[in-house]
């Protein structure tokens, strides 16, 4: 299979950085319209290991677009917050997300079963997959990756865990067998990585997040677990083993599931690749957060100029 030619299409409705926006995936080979959470296979080439990665959310970039649980072939929305479209805020020294983030299709973090290892149950989600190499991809991309380990996040109690990947055709991908290699030929990304997701949604006026196993970042055969794991709980949501709850398993590959659907009973929209909506200007403010005071009672976040904020988090 030739990963150098795009297997998928998008058709983007609404504009961006609105609650109406949407981006439908179509397959190009037989232009039908597919899931991205369903249809677009977990394996690119499953004997050397290579995976697909739904790429969400661009590196240095802070809206938060995710596969959409809850739609009709699960198009990327943004997610919300508040009722409005929801932006990271850049917390210092970063801008945005730190690397291209997205998800590995075909696989869920099952809400029903509380993992050994982090003593809490899955956060309804594909797994999160943050991707190292150093083009900056677009919402959409689907990439070819390699596993080289993982970190696990309690992100609100749930168990949220965050596989470091990079793309087959990085420069750097034939150097990097193992999350050991990672801090050997990028040092320091590892523990930025940590980091990043342990103030990000401070700012926001939430706790730091915590960590299972100590925030250790896991290796290759422990992700590849993981993601088998994960794989599993997704065939057994798909199959309508589990309760699906608000989960759309509309498919249109999927032989004998109770989502699969006619591709000819599947319309998508046009293609409108509007230009994006503007963004508040609060919500491109930068933020200050004192690592060492985020552990007193009083936890102090400043921003640039007259922004000071004290969030009580205890």
């Amino acid at each position: 299979m030739d990963s150098s030619k795009p297997q998928y299409s998008l058709r983007r409705v609404g504009h961006p950085f609105t609650k109406d926006y949407k981006v439908y995936f179509e397959r190009n080979a037989d232009k039908i319209a597919v899931s991205p959470f369903h249809d677009i296979p977990l394996h690119h080439d499953e004997a050397r290991n290579v995976f697909n990665m739904v790429v969400e959310v661009p590196r240095w970039t802070n809206a938060k677009f995710e596969i959409s649980r809850g739609k009709s072939m699960n198009p990327i929305t943004q997610d919300t917050l508040d009722g409005n479209p929801r932006f990271t805020r850049s917390c210092f020294p970063y801008k945005g997300y730190i690397w291209n983030y997205g998800a590995l299709p075909q696989t869920w973090e099952d809400p029903h079963y509380t993992d050994p290892d982090t003593d809490a149950k899955g956060d309804n989600d594909p797994i999160d997959a943050c991707e190292i190499g150093r083009a900056i991809a677009k919402t959409g991309d689907v990439k070819q990756v390699k596993i080289l380990g993982v970190l696990g996040l309690l992100d609100e109690g749930e168990t949220d865990w965050k596989l470091i990947v990079i793309d087959v055709t990085d420069p750097l991908a034939d150097k990097l067998h193992d999350i050991n290699d990672v801090e050997k030929h990028l040092p320091g990304l590892l523990d930025a990585t940590r980091d990043w997701f342990r103030i990000y949604m401070v700012p926001n006026g939430y706790p730091p997040n915590e960590y299972a196993l100590e925030g250790k970042f896991m290796d290759k055969p422990y992700a590849l677990k993981v993601v088998k794991e994960c794989s599993e709980a997704w065939r057994r949501l798909v199959d309508g083993k589990v309760e699906k709850g608000g989960i759309s398993l509309h498919n249109t590959t999927l032989s004998g599931t109770p989502g699969k659907l006619d591709p000819k009973d599947v319309g998508l929209p046009a293609d409108e690749n509007l230009s994006p909506a503007p963004v508040p200007q609060e919500l491109e403010e930068w933020f200050y957060v004192d690592r060492e005071r985020l552990e007193d009672d009083k936890k102090l976040v400043h921003g640039d100029g007259s922004l000071y904020i004290t969030l009580d988090l205890a």
